[in-house]
């Protein structure tokens, strides 16, 4: 697919709105691309990983940390707020066990321990803006970049 803000340029508004929705700072923006970078691993999208790997590079996050994203669960490399952040986007966006909730209440209790309300939000927010990205990449498939990186990071 063509880059599809040639043919809805109002894509590119919506992009602008949800990183300055992500961007207030209520949850650092490590833990969003962590999250993002999560996301990508579970609906297997290179680009989409590519790019949130390099991201986390950027910001000085160590391999060992980027590395470990996929097995986070028993990886020594998290903070407990990750680590509920990971497990929120986890719930999101795999199948639930049937006749069980996606995010169950223990999960959102976890997240609600680390993260005040607005932070909640802005997670649930960060959450969103990958599924609208996931879109995107797996229907459009764009080729991997890490320059994005460079032009997105704030």
């Amino acid at each position: 697919m063509a880059n599809p803000a040639e043919f809805v340029p109002e894509i590119n508004d919506i992009s602008a709105a949800m990183f300055r929705a992500t961007g207030n700072h209520s949850v650092p923006r490590t833990t969003i691309n962590l999250v993002h970078l999560r996301a990508g691993q579970i609906v297997g999208n290179t680009y989409l990983t590519v790019l949130n790997t390099s991201f986390l590079r950027k910001a000085g996050e160590s391999e060992e940390r980027i590395t470990a994203v996929s097995s986070w669960q028993d990886a020594p490399y998290f903070t407990a707020a990750e680590r509920a952040a990971l497990a929120l986007v986890e719930a999101t966006l795999q199948p639930a066990p049937h006749g069980r909730e996606r995010v169950t209440d223990e999960i959102y209790a976890e997240a609600a321990k680390h993260y005040d309300e607005k932070a909640l939000a802005t997670l649930t927010v960060a959450i969103g803006q990958i599924g609208f990205f996931i879109a995107l990449a797996v229907i459009g498939k764009p080729q991997p970049v890490a320059s994005l990186a460079d032009e997105q990071w704030d």
